[in-house]
């Protein structure tokens, strides 16, 4: 949250309302202008018309979207995985592993977060063996070795933190079992699968990744050979399952409030499904905004993405800072009455401090009539 000593504004003119995103001047659509994602200062407009209701959109301000499941090459590396977008402080890329790893991977770049989009195995590292299957983050730090052995086909949205750290974000006033308690978080095992991988003693290459680039360094045996460790540093998995979102029944909670890990110049946070809010004044959508500071990346994971239309899972869509944006016009319909007493959704949302660029593969993907999609149909 931020600490900086604002501009000292307090000021309402005109039509208004008193709450924000919560019971507007009759026919009016509520538009958020804020700094620092949602934690600064903010303004709130009422408009006669949705905010997206432009008949053109020119320019690299454009939003996009990309169909990753469209990416069909699979790669025994997750650093032969296409780049899809990337800055100085962060790389996501989409990997397809469709047989188990040759050899070891090593990140020396950064943490890495992997999401588990769909299909299960086993990640053997440093620390040991863990089970995974889609839904599942696995955080595991820089420098640790690991492959992944599929049991069917693995797709994973991989998060890399670079030259940084990922870290718990502060719950605040929530505290720090809310979201999810850290019990909830697993680490691997040295259990009989962990041993029977070691048994497997033969040359081992190990790809490592440092400023880009990938070495090799390999061994005339299997350097997963630990017998214990102990310590408090470790790669942890959840399920976004375990999950337990902050809700309000009286006001629509932003994005923040979701967030699960924390970088230095960015955030991921997960969407998951949850109650509307039934207070009658209250939006029951997300409500239009203008994220000048950050740029926001969703990827779709399951279910029904309640503010999109014509969005499916392994989707992303990727806003630019400043782009103004909100929920679709079939959404919008139900701003204020939803027929349904919760969202059905799973996403995974980062929001990075510092622009971002978008990867090759991205391109090859896209879904270029995005930007109509808030068009009136």
């Amino acid at each position: 949250m931020s600490k900086r000593n604002w501009i000292p504004v307090r000021a309402a003119k005109g039509v208004h309302s008193r709450q924000a995103h919560a019971d507007m001047p009759d026919g009016t659509y509520e538009r958020e202008a804020s700094k620092e994602g949602f934690f600064g200062p903010a303004a709130f407009f009422h408009h006669k018309r949705p905010p997206t209701g432009w008949s053109s959109f020119e320019g690299p301000l454009r939003p996009r979207a990309f169909d990753l499941s469209a990416l069909n090459e699979a790669a025994s590396s997750p650093w032969g995985a296409p780049v899809i977008l990337r800055n100085a402080a962060t790389e996501i890329r989409f990997w397809r592993l469709a047989a188990p790893m040759p050899g070891l991977a090593r990140n020396g770049d950064g943490d890495t977060l992997a999401f588990i989009h769909a299909g299960a195995g086993d990640l053997y590292c440093d620390y040991g063996h863990l089970a995974i299957a889609a839904g599942d983050y696995v955080y595991l730090p820089r420098g640790c070795m690991w492959r992944i052995a599929p049991h069917d086909r693995i797709d994973a949205l991989l998060i890399e933190a670079t030259n940084a750290h990922f870290t718990m974000p502060d719950r605040g006033l929530a505290g720090a079992h809310a979201f999810f308690d850290p019990a909830m978080l697993d680490t691997p095992d040295f259990d009989d699968a962990f041993r029977a991988h070691q048994a497997d003693d033969r040359e081992t290459r190990v790809a490592i990744k440092k400023r880009g680039a990938v070495s090799i360094a390999t061994y005339p045996y299997n350097p997963l050979d630990a017998v214990g460790w102990h310590g408090d540093l470790a790669p942890v998995r959840i399920n976004v399952r375990d999950l337990r979102p902050l809700t309000s029944h009286r006001y629509h909670l932003p994005p923040s409030a979701h967030t699960t890990f924390a970088s230095e110049r960015f955030v991921v946070c997960t969407f998951c499904p949850r109650p509307f809010e039934t207070d009658p004044g209250a939006l029951k959508v997300p409500f239009f905004h203008n994220n000048d500071d950050f740029d926001e990346v969703l990827f779709y994971h399951a279910g029904d993405f309640f503010s999109r239309d014509d969005i499916k899972a392994g989707m992303m869509t990727f806003h630019p800072a400043g782009f103004t944006h909100g929920p679709h016009p079939k959404a919008l319909a139900k701003m204020l009455k939803q027929d349904k007493p919760a969202t059905d959704e799973y996403a995974v949302m980062i929001d990075t401090r510092d622009p971002l660029d978008v990867g090759d593969a991205a391109s090859a993907v896209e879904r270029a009539s995005y930007v109509d999609s808030w068009k009136p149909k």
